[in-house]
């Protein structure tokens, strides 16, 4: 496979390692990006793997839940430039769109397009009078709903409306849905961006992937043999942290975990609170 420039650019993009870095990993491993991410991490070359690869999308993520709790909404509407983004036609028209969808459940973008909003308009009939206003590129990229039979769904937006957090909560008081816990929570995975609720949901090729990669960072750095699988299993651990949610130190007090904001909450409640399912937002990224 020829290696181009613009794939280059592309692993740099992701990994923050140097360009000449970037080529002999896509040269080594015959231009696989998800190889040569990994060449890079085993050989200590990679600054930093970005868990998306981030677009030069503009508009904005508007996140909303029902008064009773049961459902939230996501939802990301792009436009072409950052000003019309922020313009009060087109944020009207995302809260629009956002509004739609707590109260109703198409199947498809097709179907949501097809929905009527209140003023009996399609909305696709505003959306193209918003893309005559404007004179740019507007669309509604993607959208998910949470509803909570069992629970509650607590929702935050952050970085003026880039990215927007969803979470559904079992146990949970109503009130601390909105203000207490469950907010705090959905804060940390706006902030955190975790991967997944529990370890228990990490996948055993994620980590055996993990564990051969650290052991090859300790063999790299001239570890001994007889520490190498222990530095291993300190590392997974630590990887853990980062990508688990409740095993994330919280922003808030990074004296607890989530799993104690948890807790806590449950204390409160007189029952047990648990994170059911999380989904997180961030403008432009790509679909995993």
């Amino acid at each position: 496979m020829e290696i181009t420039s613009e794939l280059i650019k592309r692993l740099r993009d992701k990994t923050g390692a140097g360009m000449m870095d970037c080529k002999r990993a896509l040269t080594e491993t015959q231009g696989d990006m998800d190889k040569a991410i990994e060449y890079l991490r085993k050989k200590g070359a990679a600054v930093a793997v970005k868990r998306a690869e981030r677009s030069a999308k503009e508009g904005i993520i508007v996140t909303r839940v029902r008064p009773d709790g049961k459902r939230g909404v996501v939802v990301e509407v792009n436009s072409e430039t950052d000003f019309v983004g922020r313009s009060e036609d087109f944020v009207s028209f995302a809260n629009t769109v956002a509004g739609v969808l707590e109260v109703s459940t198409p199947a498809s973008p097709e179907a949501l397009l097809a929905s009527v909003a209140p003023g009996e308009k399609k909305i696709s009939e505003l959306l193209n009078d918003l893309l005559a206003k404007v004179g740019e590129k507007i669309d509604v990229r993607r959208y998910e709903i949470v509803d909570a039979r069992d629970g509650v769904v607590s929702a935050y937006t952050h970085m003026g409306s880039k990215i927007g957090v969803l979470v559904e909560f079992s146990g949970l008081a109503p009130a601390d849905a909105a203000s207490g816990a469950g907010r705090d929570v959905a804060m940390q995975v706006a902030a955190m961006s975790p991967l997944v609720v529990s370890r228990e949901q990490l996948e055993k090729s994620v980590l055996d992937r993990e564990l051969e990669i650290y052991r090859t960072q300790a063999k790299n750095e001239g570890k001994p043999e007889n520490v190498v699988e222990r530095i291993a299993t300190g590392r997974l651990e630590k990887f853990y942290q980062e990508a688990c949610l409740v095993d994330q130190m919280f922003v808030k007090d990074p004296g607890k975990t989530v799993k104690d904001v948890l807790r806590d909450a449950g204390a409160k409640s007189g029952g047990t609170v648990a994170v059911k399912r999380f989904v997180r937002f961030h403008l432009g990224e790509e679909s995993a």
